[in-house]
């Protein structure tokens, strides 16, 4: 079995942050839209799916980011401090593992408490954290399409 190529590898980083962002954009700007437009009557239910979603569009960030990261700093060695490509998938993980790990199961936890009813606290709070999750979830699909364009590294 032949090692990969510097061409091949390059064309495996590309095809995983086009399936991470693509993931990210077809979720968060088609389906989830979508659901909440067709479940008029059942918001409930069409957030549960959207979290669901975003749930695992994250799971595979942190995985593909993961990996990405470290293609790219071994690709660009003792320089990856200074490569703007490295911060921006650094930024996409900060944002991914804040989602996971902080935000989502604030939000989880939220929805324990009870229905979040228009008007109540639990309604503000829930407000609040779907705002800055909103905020850091379109900062990492402009950063991730900004990688898309411009390319992980130069071939």
């Amino acid at each position: 079995m032949a090692i990969l190529t510097s061409t091949r590898l390059l064309a495996v980083e590309r095809l995983l942050l086009a399936l991470w962002v693509g993931g990210i954009c077809v979720i968060g700007y088609l389906v989830t839209p979508i659901l909440f437009a067709t479940l008029t009557d059942d918001r409930q239910t069409a957030g549960m799916l959207a979290g669901k979603m975003f749930s695992a569009i994250s799971w595979a960030g942190l995985v593909i980011g993961t990996l990405l990261l470290i293609a790219s700093v071994v690709g660009a060695g003792t320089q990856w401090l200074r490569q703007w490509r490295c911060w921006t998938l650094v930024s996409m993980l900060v944002v991914v593992i804040l989602m996971l790990f902080v935000i989502q199961p604030m939000m989880a936890e939220l929805k324990t408490q009870g229905p979040v009813i228009k008007g109540t606290e639990l309604a503000a709070e829930f407000g609040r954290l779907h705002g800055i999750s909103s905020g850091l979830y379109l900062l990492m699909s402009l950063s991730g399409l900004t990688l898309v364009a411009a390319g992980l590294r130069r071939p």
